[in-house]
């Protein structure tokens, strides 16, 4: 009895402190939802796992970086156009490196919603969730993934050196100061903060989606 009593006085508190929350929650989830919308994800799938494969899909990333697609947009709807209008030249852009280092593997490349774990870059958290990126699967795309922000540009080739599945890199803060506003950058950047405000917030969408 005395368990069941416990047990009903920590869910009501639970839900009081919710209730009492509910405005802060809404109010940053949909700055969440924001900066999320504002986002475009490069998102590499190496062949396999082999040294080989993964030495590839670096060398892919480098070429595709060094290129600065995105430089002229201005948001992500032209950053997804642009992507659309280059889709031929980012796939033979990455096909010629592969051929240049003795693969035959085939590249694919698509803009797609892809859901996201936490990233976290230098001095910032990108939070999970689901956002719009640009996919190059190299060959079966059966390896790790490596992952960045290809707009706004986060992710530049000179700061990426021998990356693993997570390895992602950033500029300096004046570029997240360019492009995002003062909650977005407290989002970004104190991401213990939001951290269940976000969890509850994606709850409640996920329920009113169903």
């Amino acid at each position: 009895m005395r368990k069941t009593t416990s047990a009903v006085l920590a869910a009501g508190l639970i839900l009081t402190i919710l209730i009492s929350n509910m405005g802060v929650i809404i109010r940053d989830g949909r700055r969440l939802d924001k900066l999320r919308g504002r986002v475009l994800r490069l998102h590499i799938l190496a062949n396999s796992d082999s040294v080989e494969d993964q030495r590839l899909k670096l060398l892919v990333r480098d070429e595709l970086l060094k290129r600065d697609y995105f430089g002229e947009a201005s948001d992500l709807t032209e950053a997804e156009a642009i992507a659309r209008e280059q889709i031929d030249d980012i796939t033979a852009a990455a096909e010629k490196v592969l051929r240049e280092n003795g693969s035959a593997d085939k590249v694919t490349a698509e803009l797609e919603t892809t859901d996201f774990t936490d990233r976290i870059y230098d001095g910032i958290t990108m939070p999970a969730g689901e956002y719009r990126a640009l996919r190059i699967k190299i060959g079966k795309a059966e390896g790790h993934n490596w992952w960045c922000v290809m707009y706004p540009p986060l992710c530049i080739p000179a700061a990426c050196g021998e990356a693993e599945e997570e390895t992602e890199a950033a500029e300096d803060n004046t570029v997240e100061e360019e492009y995002f506003a003062d909650e977005e950058l407290d989002i970004l950047k104190k991401p213990k903060k939001y951290k269940i405000r976000f969890a509850i917030w994606d709850k409640i969408k996920a329920l009113i989606e169903t």
